[in-house]
């Protein structure tokens, strides 16, 4: 993985008092706790508005977490790209298939510390459902899921649940959507309860068959 702010000591200790002081002076206080495990999934959700991410960084400062987070490829373009990677993002090209699921946990597998923002939504505009590679990922990889929220209306953010997919994912969706029932975005028209349902293409039915046969050998 690249480097980023939150490998630089200094720099990353000055932006942690700015964090904690913007997120103080603004009226946002945090709730939960990063779990104690080495390597993760955290859902970034509701993602409406590109606040979003600063909010997103400013939690990550205040929990003393080295993130990574999975963005668009077109918001990568230089210079800002330079920049957003800095940041810690990694792009992602959405116009042609880069089988994600199987570099990203590729990824996990090769390092012994791992925390991996995503977004559901892939977007900040309105979707009628969330997109499943994150569950994907963690379940390829074998690596819990942590229900990481910014709540709008409240002026709450934090680390909620920390989930263990089962592989039965319209199962595990329905227990993670019943989390985030209460969450407001900042743009509450583009984020809604109906919105955290699940929608699968063709391409993700199979994969998920060929998982499941691949339990079946192994078992």
């Amino acid at each position: 993985m690249h480097f980023t702010i939150f490998d630089t000591p200094v720099i990353r200790t000055l932006f942690r008092w700015i964090a904690v002081a913007g997120l103080w002076a603004f009226g946002w206080k945090t709730e939960g706790q990063p779990p104690n495990e080495p390597k993760y999934v955290l859902i970034a959700a509701p993602h409406t508005s590109n606040w979003d991410l600063v909010v997103t960084l400013c939690l990550a400062f205040k929990y003393k977490i080295n993130i990574y987070w999975l963005g668009k490829d077109t918001l990568f373009r230089f210079p800002l790209g330079l920049l957003l990677k800095w940041l810690g993002g990694i792009p992602v090209v959405r116009s042609r298939s880069t089988n994600m699921v199987e570099r990203t946990a590729g990824i996990f597998a090769d390092r012994e510390k791992l925390i991996l923002v995503v977004p559901p939504e892939g977007t900040r505009g309105k979707v009628r459902w969330w997109k499943t590679g994150f569950y994907h990922i963690a379940h390829t990889a074998q690596v819990p899921i942590v229900m990481g929220f910014i709540d709008f209306g409240r002026k709450v953010g934090g680390m909620g649940p920390v989930f263990i997919p089962t592989g039965h994912i319209d199962e595990d969706m329905e227990k993670i959507q019943a989390f985030y029932q209460n969450i407001k975005g900042k743009r509450e028209d583009l984020f809604s309860d109906e919105s955290v349902a699940l929608q699968r293409s063709q391409k993700e039915i199979r994969y998920e068959k060929e998982e499941t046969e691949k339990l079946k050998k192994a078992g």
